[in-house]
């Protein structure tokens, strides 16, 4: 038992740098990044807004959907810029040290220049009003990062073999 221990403890020391970046939440089902709202109308239109496949865009493994193709354009000349923190994860989750994957993409906020996502308004309202939700959150990452990780790996180790 302490040899396979040690041996999942080893082999997750090598993925998790190069998986780390990645995590984009894509809720249970498919492949869409914050449910499919333009992560870039919330900086230019500030406002929820549904994208469209029409307008996608490829980026950390998930699929991007945008209400324009200049707001499509905008975000693949500099992702980071207005993709959600935390890879689109519940902000007040993460102060708390969590992964909470159903989020709202209504419940929002733009702090310091960020784009920050909960899982309803009373969350995001909160993690606005409480300054050191965002510091807590930044604290914790890692930990949520970690334990994305770890889950990854698992997932990855119990799915079937495609030969």
């Amino acid at each position: 038992m302490g040899v396979a221990v040690g041996a999942a403890a080893f082999a997750l020391s090598l993925v998790q740098p190069a998986i780390a970046e990645e995590f984009v939440n894509t809720g249970y089902f498919g492949n869409v990044a914050i449910k499919g709202y333009d992560p870039v109308a919330y900086f230019t239109q500030h406002q929820a807004m549904q994208g469209s496949a029409k307008y996608s865009h490829q980026w950390l493994g998930a699929t991007w959907h945008f209400a324009s193709a200049e707001n499509r354009d905008l975000f693949a000349a500099d992702p980071a810029k207005y993709a959600p923190q935390y890879g689109g994860y519940c902000a007040d989750g993460v102060s708390f040290g969590t992964v909470t994957t159903n989020v709202d993409p209504k419940a929002w906020r733009i702090i310091e220049g960020k784009l920050y996502i909960s899982y309803d308004p009373g969350a995001a309202d909160g993690f606005e009003k409480n300054p050191t939700k965002l510091t807590d959150s930044q604290k914790h990452w890692s930990d949520v990062e970690r334990t994305l990780v770890t889950e990854k790996v698992q997932k990855n180790w119990q799915a079937p073999s495609a030969n």
